[in-house]
């Protein structure tokens, strides 16, 4: 493996040596054009020591240089290089991120989120129950109602259901008329075209939702399935009712896409999975639409001649090639070479920094590092399944939280961000990074990478080395069979992934530091996250397990939930789909997570509950959050207006910005 790094590295310094050179000559002075030129000339001679004007007809051949204020203005074309080529353009056919790269350039985004925040794109403005475009109303609900169950589940409303009522009480549905909560919310569309001249209506939006609902539509259907309704209230305006009891806190986000109903219009569900008037050449409604799509070469993109922001100036580009280079050799490359302008981040990853850094010294490239939402995270199997853990099978380790956070101090964390990604991302202390606006000012606990503290406290918790062989044992007041057992657990996680072999080998060694000897482990994916009670992660049979979840906007404490622990659910656990594979309870947890996910954005109750949450996490540590993956990608220096956001879904969601400096 080193070895190939050599090679590619030196293969990229003789790419940017000999791009450098031709820079050098096409930077030298341009030979002019040889013009013969005729002027008339007037001089002062002497004659017979008397001043006379004499005028003479010069012919002269002189070079003229060319203005460069004269040359006519380039082609602003944009060549945007990618490792995939996207499987569809279908908004419901799928969820690939160079598919996204596309559509983010031919159709309006509603609502983009970017910097952990959202905002209006495609709609005037975001709803807000302070404006009264959102609204919370009381209803009556009877038998056969579609409500919201008291466990977040969509149900036909009978006796013995569990509901919330509108004091925000349980109570058990026993035939008589319950009032409930339910939201509304209306959404303005901006006014804007089809790219074939057709103008874009709200009845296009229902259409959109319409087919979402549809069961032969591949898209999920969590908000779909808990509304009550959704329709056009006017040729721009739409209106969401949720279900009573379903008080979404992202309700501004329930607006649909909208679709080309004129021309899908003909197809079933089905068929737009395959129409090439859906999956391969859609009418546009955003700054571009599709010129040509040479499989497994490009897709060209021009812009949209009925775009509704050109009285803007906007696109800025006069068109957009997307080249497939699956080979990142190849497409870094490219980039120096000037053939591609922008390396997408599915192309390029953190082992590519030293040589986009190098290039970026020779003034050739501008590589961007931006921390993502993927955060990486060492998990205690703390409550085990079964008969593995818990004083059955094996000592139960990490009951005391205690010896968490001694293993947590333990952990180099910032010396896996340096050698693994280079020091280009952070350690993360909680389940959102400390840019995020919910991240506590106050009161949350990071623990430092401290080895003197960390062997103290586990002096303390009552494991120490007795034998003086360097591994602690298990020594405690309970007088169980597993007195004097050394501190001996694995680690378990994926193969094939060179960043998680790292990671854990490091920590293996950090653990050697506190007394703690881990056996590390790898198998497949595929049987790593199976479900319980088949898979070891899921099935919560594992020591220590190393994976990632992703962060959100909405930060995601509903994955610790004592509600969410994995197993069956007649034994009173979230069944085997749950999220919470630590075993971890948490009475205080519980309260502060479901307050800030049953609580609406903007409120009081939503920004210190999801706050609160955070800091009994960090101080308990179900799990060792380790650090925030890298979005890796890079531009040509002339390129304006790009940039990696860690929310913003793809790098190329405002291309319709994006311009050429010539």
């Amino acid at each position: 493996m080193f070895s190939n790094q050599i090679n590619k590295r030196w293969s990229l310094l003789a790419i940017i040596s000999l791009v450098g050179l031709a820079l050098l000559v096409a930077c030298q002075p341009a030979v002019g054009e040889e013009v013969v030129v005729t002027r008339v000339v007037t001089e002062t001679v002497t004659v017979e020591g008397e001043p006379q004007e004499v005028t003479r007809v010069v012919t002269e051949t002189v070079v003229v240089e060319p203005d460069p204020t004269d040359a006519p203005a380039q082609p602003k074309d944009l060549i945007v290089c990618m490792a995939q080529e996207p499987d569809t353009l279908y908004p419901y056919g799928g969820s690939m991120l160079a598919a996204t790269a596309v559509q983010v350039a031919i159709f309006e985004t509603e609502v983009t989120t970017f910097s952990y925040d959202y905002q209006a794109l495609g709609i005037e403005k975001l709803p807000n129950l302070e404006d009264g475009d959102a609204v919370i109303s009381q209803v009556e609900v009877n038998t056969g109602d579609l409500v919201l169950d008291a466990s977040g589940n969509p149900v036909t409303l009978e006796e013995g259901v569990s509901i919330i009522n509108a004091d925000g009480e349980t109570v058990e549905f026993d035939g008589n008329p319950v009032t409930m909560e339910q939201l509304s919310v209306d959404f303005t569309l901006n006014p804007r075209v089809w790219s074939d001249g057709t103008p874009v209506t709200a009845a296009d939006s229902v259409y959109s939702y319409e087919l979402n609902r549809n069961p032969d539509t591949p898209a999920g259907k969590f908000v779909a399935d808990r509304t009550a309704s959704y329709e056009a209230t006017g040729e721009l305006g739409l209106n969401w009712t949720g279900i009573p009891g379903f008080l979404d806190p992202t309700y501004f986000l329930n607006v649909w896409q909208p679709l080309p109903q004129h021309i899908w219009g003909q197809f079933t569900a089905t068929e737009l999975l395959e129409a090439e008037e859906s999956s391969r050449l859609p009418v546009s409604d955003g700054a571009f639409h599709i010129v040509e799509w040479v499989a497994g070469d490009s897709i060209i993109l021009e812009p949209n001649p009925f775009y509704y922001r050109q009285d803007e100036g906007l696109p800025y580009l006069d068109s957009v090639t997307y080249k497939f280079i699956p080979d990142t050799n190849q497409l870094i490359a490219q980039l120096i070479s000037g053939a591609c302008d922008i390396g997408t981040q599915d192309g390029l990853t953190a082992s590519d920094a030293p040589f986009l850094i190098e290039a970026e010294n020779n003034g050739l490239l501008t590589p961007y590092f931006q921390t993502g939402t993927v955060f990486e995270h060492i998990d205690f199997g703390i409550d085990s399944y079964g008969g593995y853990g818990d004083d059955e099978g094996r000592p139960d380790w990490f009951e005391d939280a205690r010896v968490r956070q001694a293993m947590t101090m333990c952990t180099d964390r910032q010396g896996m961000v340096d050698n693994i990604l280079y020091g280009r991302s952070e350690v993360i202390h909680t389940y959102i990074p400390t840019v995020h606006p919910l991240y506590p000012e106050e009161g949350l606990t990071e623990w430092p990478y401290d080895i003197e503290a960390a062997n103290a406290l586990l002096d303390e918790v009552g494991f120490v080395d007795s034998d003086g062989d360097g591994i602690r044992e298990y020594y405690t007041d309970r007088g169980t069979s597993w007195e004097g057992e050394p501190f001996a657990v694995t680690l378990g996680t994926t193969t094939g992934n060179d960043m998680r072999q790292q990671m854990t080998q490091i920590f293996k060694a950090n653990m050697l530091d506190c007394g703690i000897d881990v056996e590390l482990y790898y198998i497949p994916a595929s049987e790593w996250f199976a479900d319980g009670p088949d898979g070891p992660l899921f099935g919560r049979r594992y020591d220590l397990g190393e994976f990632a979840w992703i962060s959100a906007v909405q930060p995601s404490c509903n994955l610790y939930l004592t509600s969410q622990i994995t197993g069956p659910e007649e034994e009173g656990f979230g069944g085997w789909g749950a999220t919470n594979n630590t075993g971890w309870s948490n009475e205080a947890f519980d309260q502060a997570c479901n307050t800030a996910l049953s609580s609406l954005p903007g409120t009081a109750e939503y920004e210190e509950s999801h706050k609160e949450a955070q800091r009994i996490f960090s101080q308990e540590v179900p799990v060792i959050p380790a650090f925030l993956r890298l979005i890796v990608a890079a531009a040509r220096p002339n390129v304006v207006g790009f940039s990696v956001d860690p929310t913003g879904g793809t790098e190329l969601q405002n291309i319709y910005q994006f311009d050429l400096e010539q």
